[in-house]
């Protein structure tokens, strides 16, 4: 067994200092897993990263539903409407009946279309989109100027003039135009539709409107059924809107700060 050995050896040629390399390889193969399992310790170490909620995912993301109630709407006198004679047939759905030749309202009704019109200009708000207010009634253009100042929004009270949206070479060119247009009373005269209504419509700019009895809904696109010509009506719209606006873009600036490190750049 001994000649078989010395033979193989002699053959093989091994190296006088075989077994300090084979120590010396032996220490490099343990040192390395040593490191490899640091390096996997580290890894499986780092945080995790946050992942950004999708805000259209939620039934009411910016909480903007609970800031009205029907008792609200009643005590602002949401719920008068016009006589019998002005009723527009297509409002008859939003009419709960009539009291001394006064139409009612539905406050049933009328509080979950005020949600889902507040619900989408907070959406609007938190995405960077322009909105702008308008209305036609002179008696509520300072109130209505005031809760676009303080939302930092836009207003139009004044006569709309045909071709504000459209007409370029008259108004001169706009480099942007609104993303929602928040209509406080939806008509110039008593049957006659606000332009800034069909403007929108022909532009494809969404609009939430405060529809009265006379009113004609199918042109906007999130109709609220309410009285809008009562000062305290207006006054309780104009404060549910500028909320809604503010907890949009607060959310925004929340959400730059917190998933994109603050260097997103406001576009607007």
């Amino acid at each position: 067994m001994a000649a078989c050995w010395r033979a193989m050896r002699g053959a093989l040629h091994l190296p006088k200092n075989y077994q300090m390399i084979k120590s010396r390889n032996i220490n490099f193969g343990s040192r390395f897993q040593q490191t490899q399992s640091v390096l996997n310790v580290v890894q499986t170490e780092d945080p995790p990263k946050l992942e950004m909620p999708d805000p259209l995912s939620y039934h009411d993301f910016f909480e903007v539903r609970n800031l009205c109630t029907v008792k609200n709407l009643f005590d602002a006198r949401v719920h008068y409407g016009h006589t019998m004679g002005t009723l527009n047939e297509h409002m008859k759905q939003f009419i709960i009946g009539e009291r001394l030749g006064t139409l009612i309202f539905d406050l049933d009704q009328t509080i979950e279309l005020l949600g889902e019109a507040l619900n989408f200009t907070a959406h609007i708000a938190f995405r960077g989109g322009i909105i702008m207010f308008a209305a036609r009634y002179k008696q509520n253009s300072f109130l209505i100027e005031n809760t676009a100042i303080e939302c930092g929004e836009y207003c139009f009270t004044r006569e709309w003039t045909t071709g504000v949206f459209t007409d370029s070479n008259r108004f001169g060119m706009m480099t942007r135009l609104p993303d929602l247009v928040i209509l406080l009373n939806t008509l110039d005269t008593v049957f006659e539709i606000h332009k800034g209504v069909i403007e929108s419509n022909k532009l494809l700019i969404p609009t939430v409107g405060i529809v009265d009895t006379n009113c004609f809904p199918n042109y906007i696109t999130y109709p609220v059924p309410g009285n809008d010509d009562t000062p305290q009506a207006v006054e309780l719209y104009c404060s549910l809107f500028k909320e809604a606006v503010l907890r949009g873009k607060a959310k925004r600036k929340e959400f730059i700060e917190k998933y994109c490190g603050g260097d997103l750049e406001e576009k607007k």
